[in-house]
């Protein structure tokens, strides 16, 4: 009995790691998600972002702290009056003077430093969300196009099938006298057309790989998987304007920028006008005779803030850079919510013309496929006419597909603006 179990524990294990195997083998590219994950991990300009805001956020320390103390020992008469050689040991000269200083800024200015280091770190960190999100947008955009040339490649092999099973019959026909040559001649025109239509497809998927892998950094013929479906769309109660525009204003990678760009333009105007007051030096020394210390020294300095021309433009400088943040910041907010409306709307607009393609033409480019095709037959309609509802048939399809693409694409542009997933 025990036997038996080990047997089938051993078979269980072998079964689970080749199963682990087979997944850990299978190329990315079925979901979206796989292709992000992916992204997350090896796209070099996203990491370079990541490490860059890293490096800002190790600027925020230094940037509050203050100056290193300095130390500065000064040998005094070092001849003794010319009773001996030049001496440099405390103990051989005649006073050795020991001052150490440490450098003190005007109350308030190094909490200002270490606001602006943070606020520029918001800022980096900003700005590797905007990276990730632009890329993000940019592999939803080239899983969508891999599936648009999916389905139409799929559409155009199915047509050109259909029209070599017309072609038999139509060589039929003619063999019979029931059709004519320039029948033989359209449909001849009909192969070529869908061929070449085969053969750009092709090499639009070849481009949308290397473009993709590109962006995985794989080599550019490493091998992806077929899209399995397009996401669902959400809900059109989740799409209002007003709570998806409450959203932006709240995540979007630009609007953060540019927010802590204008914060940080406050702290710089508000430490630019703390310069007109003076920053202190502080000493201590002491005096070594011989090998004994029995003097010792204070020390205060300070600079004098009088360039009063000087102060008076660099206020003026972080007062217009204030202005400016205010001004990119209304600006990037304004460009922000009319895209998120202009992408609203163009969803909405494809997801109902694909509800009336789905409901209502290709329904009644089937019926005319149908009646064409048996007027065809009962040779009450020619060859023509058969052609152009096998068209129409195929343009509804192909109507259906860019309005589903059209909805993902601006889908996944109102994404891009969110900066997160809907």
């Amino acid at each position: 009995m025990q036997a038996i179990l080990r047997a089938g524990l051993a078979a269980a294990i072998l079964i689970l790691g080749s199963t682990a195997s087979a997944l850990a083998d299978e190329p990315p590219g079925a979901t979206v998600q796989s292709l992000l994950q992916l992204a997350q991990e090896r796209n070099p300009e996203f990491s370079a972002m990541r490490h860059e805001a890293s490096a800002a956020s190790e600027r925020v320390l230094p940037a509050g702290a203050l100056m290193d103390p300095r130390l500065k020992m000064e040998f005094q008469d070092i001849t003794k009056a010319g009773e001996q050689a030049p001496a440099l040991l405390p103990s051989d000269v005649a006073s050795t003077a020991y001052t150490l200083t440490q450098e003190l800024p005007w109350s308030g200015k190094r909490e200002l430093r270490r606001t602006i280091a943070t606020l520029e770190a918001q800022a980096s960190q900003g700005r590797a969300k905007q990276t990730w999100a632009e890329l993000a947008a940019r592999i939803k955009a080239l899983f969508v196009q891999r599936y648009l040339v999916q389905v139409n490649q799929r559409l155009a092999g199915d047509n050109l099938e259909l029209m070599l099973q017309l072609e038999k019959v139509l060589q039929v026909r003619y063999a019979g006298g029931l059709a004519a040559q320039q029948d033989i001649t359209r449909i001849h025109v009909e192969h070529t057309g869908m061929r070449a239509e085969l053969l750009a497809l092709a090499g639009e998927w070849r481009q949308s790989t290397t473009r993709l892998n590109t962006l995985l950094a794989r080599a550019a013929d490493a091998p992806l998987a077929a899209p399995t479906a397009l996401r669902a769309l959400p809900e059109p109660a989740k799409l209002d304007f007003a709570a998806l525009a409450e959203r932006l204003r709240q995540a979007n990678p630009q609007l953060f920028i540019e927010s802590a760009r204008l914060r940080s333009a406050e702290k710089s105007r508000d430490l630019a006008y703390k310069n007109r007051y003076p920053d202190f030096t502080l000493g201590l020394t002491a005096m070594q005779r011989q090998s004994s210390i029995k003097e010792w020294g204070f020390m205060v300095e300070l600079n004098l803030p009088l360039r009063d021309g000087v102060l008076q433009s660099q206020e003026r400088e972080s007062e217009a850079m204030l202005s400016a943040a205010r001004s990119r910041q209304e600006a990037a907010a304004n460009q922000a919510l009319a895209d998120l409306s202009e992408n609203l709307i163009a969803l909405e607009s494809a997801r109902q013309t694909e509800h009336l393609m789905t409901y209502s033409l290709m329904p009644q480019a089937d019926l005319t496929w149908r009646a064409a095709l048996a007027g065809y037959e009962n040779g009450k309609a020619d060859f023509a006419t058969l052609l152009d509802a096998q068209r129409q048939i195929r343009g509804a399809r192909q109507s259906q597909i860019k309005a589903q693409v059209e909805a993902q694409m601006r889908l996944v542009e109102i994404e891009r603006l969110l900066g997160e997933d809907l």
